[in-house]
């Protein structure tokens, strides 16, 4: 959060290229892929310690340091519906169980699954 907020002080094309790594003792720590970056960086540390008063963080100081920018984890992959031969399984294991429950969590789940194409039946 405290990043989002100080990089979005940042020009655009600097803010994706930066990251907060830290605020410890009145330091922030910021991560840059090259000495370039980091040379940006420095040229804005008055208006990001600011930024940071502004926001209640006691920062007095900022320092860069030149480092590949930690890699920020992938989403969710996006689920993939059941087949409507799985909803077969799931209906025919269902009409097996003795549980009324855990029948009902099947026939639940053979519900939200594709619908069959003509020929899959």
């Amino acid at each position: 959060m405290l990043d989002r907020q100080l990089r979005a002080t940042l020009p655009v094309p600097l803010r994706d290229h930066v990251r907060l790594a830290d605020l410890r003792d009145g330091r922030l720590v910021f991560l840059a892929p090259s000495s370039a970056w980091a040379s940006r960086v420095r040229l804005y540390q008055a208006q990001i310690l600011e930024a940071a008063r502004a926001i209640d963080a006691s920062a007095y100081s900022v320092a860069v340091k030149v480092a590949p920018l930690p890699v920020e984890p992938p989403g969710p992959d996006p689920l993939k519906p059941l087949s409507a031969g799985a909803a077969r399984h799931l209906r025919a294991a269902a009409a097996s169980l003795s549980d009324p429950t855990l029948r009902d969590l099947f026939l639940g789940l053979a519900s939200v699954a594709e619908k069959p194409d003509k020929t899959d039946t």
